[in-house]
Formats: C-alpha cells, sequence, structure tokens
C-alpha cells in the first residue's frame, strides 16, 4: 500500500508540473503578444464628398443687331439664320449693260453685292445681293429657295461694322416680266436678294426670278 500510495503521489506531482509548465508558456506567449487579442477593427468610413459645384449657365452670345452701323459700309459676309452661317460676300461692278455682276459659275457659295450700288446700313436704298441656283440643288441659291421665308434674318457684316434685316416680302416673277423698281436707290432702305428659280431650259437660263425682301431689324435704344 504504501508503494502504491508513493506512485500516485509521483503522478499527481507529475500532473501538477505539466500543467504548471504549460501555464507559464501560456502566460509567456500572451506576454510576448502584448497581452489579449486585439478588438475587431473598426470598418472605415470615408468622409462625406463634397457636394457638386453647380455649373453656371452659359453666357448667350451677344446679339450681333444690337449695336448696328450708323452708315453704309461694303459688306464681305452674309449670316441667313437657319440657311448659312456665313457666306462671303463679293463686290462687283456691273457689266456694259448695266446688270449687277453675279459671282464666278464655279462659286456656288458666295453672294455678289452691286458694288457702287447701295450700301447696308444706309438709311435709304436697295442694297442689291445675288447669288447662283444650281440644277444639281448644291448651291447657295437653292438652300434660299428651300428655307428662307419672310421674317427670316440676314446679317451683313465687314469686321465690326453690322447690318441687321428682316424678310418682309417673298414673290417670284416671270424672267420676262422682271419686277419693277426693284433697284431703287431712293425711298426706305431694303435689301433685295435676287435667284434664279422655276425652270432651267439651259445655262444661265431660267424660267423665273425670286426676290427677297428685307427691311432693316428694329434695335431697342
Amino acid at each position: 500500500m504504501a508503494v502504491e500510495n508513493g506512485s500516485r503521489r509521483r503522478d499527481r506531482a507529475l500532473v501538477a508540473g505539466t500543467v504548471a509548465l504549460v501555464l507559464a508558456g501560456l502566460l509567456a506567449w500572451l506576454l510576448l503578444r502584448g497581452g489579449d487579442e486585439p478588438a475587431e477593427p473598426r470598418a472605415v468610413v470615408p468622409p462625406p464628398s463634397a457636394a457638386p459645384t453647380p455649373t453656371p449657365a452659359p453666357t448667350p452670345p451677344p446679339d450681333p443687331c444690337a449695336r448696328p452701323a450708323t452708315s453704309g459700309f461694303a459688306p464681305t459676309s452674309i449670316t441667313v439664320e437657319g440657311v448659312v452661317r456665313r457666306a462671303r460676300v463679293l463686290a462687283l461692278p456691273r457689266d456694259a449693260a448695266g446688270v449687277p455682276g453675279v459671282p464666278p459659275v464655279s462659286d456656288k457659295l458666295s453672294v455678289a453685292w452691286d458694288r457702287g450700288g447701295v450700301r447696308p446700313g444706309s438709311e435709304q436704298g436697295h442694297v442689291l445681293l445675288n447669288t447662283h441656283t444650281w440644277p444639281d440643288g448644291s448651291a447657295l441659291g437653292n438652300r434660299l429657295l428651300a428655307g428662307l421665308e419672310v421674317g427670316g434674318r440676314l446679317v451683313l457684316r465687314a469686321g465690326d461694322q453690322v447690318a441687321c434685316y428682316a424678310v418682309t416680302e417673298r414673290t417670284e416673277v416671270l424672267a420676262t416680266d422682271g419686277f419693277p423698281g426693284w433697284d431703287a436707290v431712293d425711298g426706305p432702305p431694303e435689301v433685295v436678294i435676287v435667284v434664279c428659280s422655276g425652270e432651267r431650259r439651259g445655262p444661265g437660263d431660267w424660267t423665273h426670278r425670286t426676290l427677297w425682301f428685307a427691311s432693316p431689324v428694329a434695335t431697342a435704344t
């Protein structure tokens, strides 16, 4: 019995020593780790984004007709709203028969102005303009026939000088009849545009002419 009791005491001592060693090792491990398990990391919340800066509304372009020319000038370009943004204006003399000049046949997008005649911005008389109509529909005259109606606005320019007109009448006449007074040099100021129209019978030979009469645009004072 004494031997058995001694053996049991040795076993208990061995177990106690083993437990002590395990506890000592666990304590050392915790000390080396710095203590308890770290808390679960918090979710990173991004800072609130700044409110977007409102985009300012674009400034409308100034009205070119707000400051019209105070005297006549020789035009170098024309804008026909809804038809052509900017077309070149050629100052051409009249021929030997006194007929206003026309652009070169190959120049289908330019406008001729009666050089020596009434100037845009003048206080009286008709500013005479013309341009080509082509049988294939590709010239500026074709665009005017398709898109320029009463109320349409014309803007003639030369550098900073501007004169604006609004169409008050559109009419078509037989080429053989003409339009009396279309080339007046006195009376109320107007722009008169003339193009060939109707049926084409041959090069430069059309049955009709279409004319637009345009009066100066009233501006606020």
